[in-house]
């Protein structure tokens, strides 16, 4: 006779069969899904990492090697695979470089997690040991970086050129990295508060070249100003009003319309927008105001001929169809209050500048505003003007100058510095891997796993520079081993040399970011055990 437990004992152990098996089949295919998306951007890396194509829905191409760049691009429909896109997004938010670094780590982790699986460890043993090996290496990276002094700015000028040595604009990073520098470091703040990006404005003009592009220590206005009935195009000692109502006669609701049945009430009609127009024009006039920038409309236009005419008869330079999302930007660098009625119109509200010019490049023009004068408490702000040959250019130099301002960034916020080249990578790996010895059973051997995926960095790096991975790897593994901190690959030689020397540096806040983050990921991928679908 069978005992009677022993049918339902036989039914748990299927069961719980069933779901083990469900459970290894779903992180077989989460752990595959965002390896592919890893291996897809793995090229990319480094200074003579490839660049891809990326053609939009709409038919634009663009050029990159921006991990972010290619990752947001990309239509990624597995849900652990888009993990990794949002993982690069977060890096490119907290840090702004290491984009592609911290997707090709997150790649590496879960190949070994996988290694480690086949094995029997179960996933939260995994996923403790690999949280013991990233405090281990937080621990090694504090203790091998340099601290950084924000007056040197030839130590920043050389964290920014590594970024951009990466880039399709490489040949221009000698013009671009202190043009970074000095960006960032004229709106930073203190250590607490950092440098707000929001406060650098960008405008790009298709002509010209690389070269040409320069930073401008006021505001760059991408409009154009109104000279149809011969106004001024450049004014001295300006007196700047930032308006969101309309120079134009008002309009009828939608649905309504007016009828002229005779001349005598459309000459009444015309007399009437004249006078309107012209105590608007006198009220402008009453304030001091000598430029108006005027905010687009979409109910009606912003300025009319007759306006613009009595505008140039009191000498007032106008600037329209300034957008919506410029105006905060527009008033902060101005220190004026923008105007949403005629009513508002006062002194007061005006923001002043030494001069206001209209400035053209070919068949391009924008309006420069130089010498403003602002209160010492108001967040500073500044403009690039940048220049390309086409657009597809510009769009990548646009990417360059933030990855390489974000590093700048990240030196205000976190005043530490650590040698490139792969030489952190190898640094961690190999003091991790005699700390995994010293730890007992799974851990050691989880921990000493973690240590071995990192060398993903200087393999590919190797590896996309033409040169022996297998060879340079071991030498640099050597090196480290033997106590040769800044010993990194050196790409441009192709060998393995002192990166302290070369000036090849990087932030460290670039690298725990991405290890933190990437750690982070792989852990979380770890604990799914099944996908629920709901509709």
């Amino acid at each position: 006779r069978v005992a009677p437990g022993n049918g339902m004992r036989k039914e748990s152990d299927a069961f719980l069969s069933r779901v083990s098996e469900r459970a290894k089949s779903t992180r077989l295919g989460n752990i595959t899904a965002a390896r592919s998306v890893a291996d897809a951007v793995r090229t990319s890396l480094g200074p003579r990492g490839m660049d891809k194509m990326v053609q939009t829905e709409t038919g634009d191409v663009l050029v990159t090697n921006d991990g972010a760049t290619i990752l947001e691009k990309m239509n990624v429909q597995h849900p652990a695979a888009k993990t990794l896109v949002q993982l690069s997004k977060a890096q490119d938010i907290e840090a702004g470089d290491g984009t592609t670094s911290v997707v090709v780590i997150c790649g590496a982790l879960l190949e070994a997690s996988l290694e480690l699986l086949e094995i029997g460890i179960h996933p939260t043993i995994i996923s403790e040991c690999f949280q013991i090996g990233l405090d281990k290496s937080l621990g090694v990276l504090e203790s091998m970086s340099s601290p950084v002094d924000l007056e040197n700015r030839e130590e920043l000028v050389r964290a920014a050129s590594t970024s951009l040595n990466s880039k399709v604009v490489a040949q221009h990073a000698s013009l671009l990295a202190p043009l970074s520098v000095d960006a960032v470091l004229s709106i930073a703040g203190d250590e607490r508060l950092g440098a707000d990006l929001r406060n650098i404005r960008v405008v790009k003009k298709l002509a010209g070249t690389v070269d040409e592009t320069e930073l401008i220590p006021g505001l760059l206005l991408n409009q154009s100003a109104e000279s149809g009935a011969s106004g001024p195009t450049r004014i001295e000692k300006a007196k700047i009003a930032l308006i969101q109502f309309q120079l134009s006669p008002p309009k009828t609701d939608m649905e309504n319309s007016v009828i002229v049945q005779d001349y005598a009430a459309m000459d009444r009609i015309l007399k009437e927008e004249r006078t309107y127009i012209l105590q608007l024009v006198k009220k402008i006039k009453a304030t001091g105001a000598n430029v108006l920038l005027i905010q687009k409309s979409i109910l009606r236009d912003a300025v009319t001929d007759l306006s613009l005419h009595f505008l140039a008869k009191v000498k007032i330079m106008a600037v329209t169809d300034v957008e919506r999302d410029e105006i905060e930007f527009i008033s902060k660098t101005l220190d004026c209050v923008p105007i949403a009625s005629p009513e508002a119109l006062s002194g007061d509200k005006l923001g002043k500048a030494e001069l206001v010019e209209e400035v053209s490049f070919g068949a391009e023009k924008v309006v420069k505003v130089t010498g403003i004068s602002s209160s010492p408490d108001k967040p500073k702000t500044v403009s690039v003007l940048l220049r390309g040959s086409s657009q597809m250019v510009l769009d990548e130099a646009e990417r360059s100058i933030h990855d390489a301002m974000c590093v700048v960034r990240c030196l205000v916020k976190k005043r530490a510095m650590i040698p490139g080249g792969a030489a952190p990578e190898m640094e961690v790996s190999v003091q991790l891997a005699k700390h995994a010895k010293q730890l007992p059973g799974h851990q050691g051997f989880c921990v000493g796993k973690y240590a071995k995926a990192l060398e993903v960095i200087p393999y590919t790096l190797a590896e996309n520079a033409g040169l022996n991975p297998i060879e340079i790897v071991t030498e640099l593994r050597k090196l480290h081993a033997e106590g040769f901190q800044r010993y990194g690959i050196n790409v441009k030689k192709g060998t393995v040399t002192d990166i302290g020397e070369e000036q090849v540096v990087m932030p460290l806040l670039v690298f725990t970011s991405a290890l933190s983050l990437a750690t982070e990921a792989v852990r979380m991928i770890l604990k799914i055990d099944d996908i629920v679908m709901t509709r």
